[in-house]
């Protein structure tokens, strides 16, 4: 399980995770990187292993926009393809939906339980992305034992949920329903961007997909880039052979 942090350096941990999430309500931002984000603060600090994360369109279908790890992500698209689940139904009745053993969860969930625990996850915990009576999205916890969360976990990760949530929506006069629709659409977007760049680090450098991704995001944090941006210079090959070679870690980059 993920070594989260103890005490005090969890606490300034988390802090530091609600101020990060806090600042996008008066700065410019990407929906895609405050979701990447998210997942990773949540097993940073929680006793997850993994986080995925849903979003619903315009339509109100959910997609996946994050995910911690590439077979995280698989699972939440078997989740879709299923049409059953835990983030489902936290989506869809705006409800923490949570699952301690998943072996005991086959009746509940026969095609989501099995794909679930042949990935290695043995429960799983879904929180809402909610605002009043708006649910935008759901994000889940997985954890490779079986075993209910601590309840600190709980109200901690529904406030980093929802801080996020306010972050989406930002409750301002500038910000028209349209706007907000318009705004996931284009992270649900990107997020596709971002998969065809992850295939181009992965196929480059020879690489599996979470560690193409792993640098992706690395390279975009520190050299302050938009995710979704730098992903989409890569897959349409607008990068330089030296910035290829130093996302992928110091690898040989063949040419864009």
């Amino acid at each position: 399980m993920s070594g989260q942090p103890q005490g005090a350096p969890r606490e300034a941990a988390l802090t530091d995770a609600l101020v990060r999430l806090a600042d996008t309500l008066v700065d410019d931002f990407d929906v895609i990187d405050l979701m990447v984000e998210l997942t990773a603060d949540c097993v940073a600090l929680f006793a997850v292993d993994t986080a995925g994360l849903l979003l619903a369109d315009g339509r109100y279908r959910p997609r996946v926009v994050a995910a911690s790890t590439e077979e995280t992500r698989l699972v939440e698209l078997f989740e879709l393809q299923a049409d059953e689940g835990p983030c489902l139904e936290c989506l869809r009745s705006s409800r923490r939906v949570s699952e301690p053993d998943l072996v005991e969860a086959t009746a509940r969930w026969p095609g989501f339980a099995p794909r679930a625990l042949d990935a290695g996850f043995r429960a799983v915990h879904a929180i809402p992305m909610r605002l009043r009576r708006q649910t935008i999205g759901a994000l889940n916890l997985f954890t490779a034992s079986p075993g209910d969360l601590p309840a600190a976990d709980v109200l901690a990760a529904q406030a980093l949920a929802d801080v996020a949530t306010i972050s989406v929506l930002q409750n301002q006069a500038s910000v028209s329903r349209r706007d907000v629709t318009a705004q996931l659409q284009l992270a649900l977007d990107s997020r596709i961007v971002i998969e065809q760049a992850k295939g181009v680090l992965a196929e480059r450098g020879g690489l599996d997909m979470t560690t193409a991704f792993d640098r992706l995001r690395k390279y975009a944090r520190h050299h302050r880039l938009r995710l979704s941006g730098l992903a989409e210079d890569i897959a349409a090959r607008r990068v330089s052979q030296k910035t290829m070679a130093e996302i992928l870690g110091g690898t040989t980059a063949g040419r864009l």
